[in-house]
């Protein structure tokens, strides 16, 4: 069965095409077929680390989205990713409404997920509850990343109402722990995927190293985000920033970052 996962969260810089990168290299890596649909034409950050995965796509052109129904319906199991640039709230609305895009990919057999990346502003909280209220639909299933490399208190995300409307959403809540800076920029400037960070000798064995325990500790998180959710009452007392016992987690466990 396939899943469409569209990466937001409106801003600017919260880590959308981050997640999105991370999100694929988790797919490839428990070699499920995946691919990706890039929406940033200013930037293309997520082909640009992705190029074997991806395709752009125009946020505002209806002709142009429909790439992604039309690949969904001749790949019935595929994990499909859509990078979403900034401020394309409004043509993905108008797309999802005119064509009933929830009921198409019903129809396939796809499951649906809005990813909302956020930093610890007010402005990411503001635009998670304007995206609740737009797809207020149960089906669509809801991933809250917590971007902590771009903030470092959601205290004030956890007080607020907001959050309590995730929770009784059902969402599921992702802290993305920041990549140690050095070795985010070392990746950035050779435009290297996850995989390249994780096995190129272009890297030093602790950055190979460094960058395998990362994504063995997300990847023990996103599959917790990617299993049905549990009724909103479990999450009650459940903070987002709860970490799993990363200390239990056997890391390095994959033999191929492919």
């Amino acid at each position: 069965m396939g899943s469409l996962h569209f990466i937001g969260g409106e801003k600017g810089g919260v880590g959308k095409s981050f997640t999105a990168r991370l999100l694929t290299q988790y797919f490839i890596d428990h070699q499920l077929p995946v691919a990706g649909f890039d929406t940033d034409e200013s930037h293309s950050t997520f082909s640009r680390f992705y190029r074997d995965f991806t395709t752009s796509i125009q946020i505002d052109d209806f002709d142009s989205l429909d790439h992604i129904i039309e690949f969904a319906e001749a790949n019935s199991n595929h994990q499909i990713i859509v990078d979403l640039a900034a401020q394309t709230f409004k043509p993905l609305k108008k797309w999802f409404q005119d064509s009933d895009v929830e009921d198409i990919f019903r129809s396939i057999g796809y499951s649906i997920y809005l990813w909302h990346v956020m930093d610890d502003g007010a402005d990411s909280l503001f635009l998670l509850e304007k995206l609740m209220a737009t797809y207020p639909q149960s089906e669509l299933k809801l991933v809250v990343v917590l971007n902590q490399g771009r903030g470092k208190d959601f205290a004030h995300f956890e007080q607020s109402p907001v959050y309590q409307k995730a929770i009784q959403r059902g969402a599921a809540f992702l802290p993305l722990q920041e990549l140690q800076s050095g070795l985010a920029r070392k990746i950035d400037f050779n435009n290297a995927s996850f995989w390249n960070a994780a096995n190129n000798e272009n890297m030093t064995l602790a950055e190979r190293r460094r960058t395998r325990v990362w994504l063995d500790k997300h990847y023990a998180q996103i599959k917790a985000c990617l299993t049905p959710a549990q009724p909103a009452d479990a999450y009650a007392t459940r903070s987002p920033l709860q970490q799993p016992d990363f200390d239990a987690i056997e890391v390095g466990t994959n033999e191929h970052y492919v």
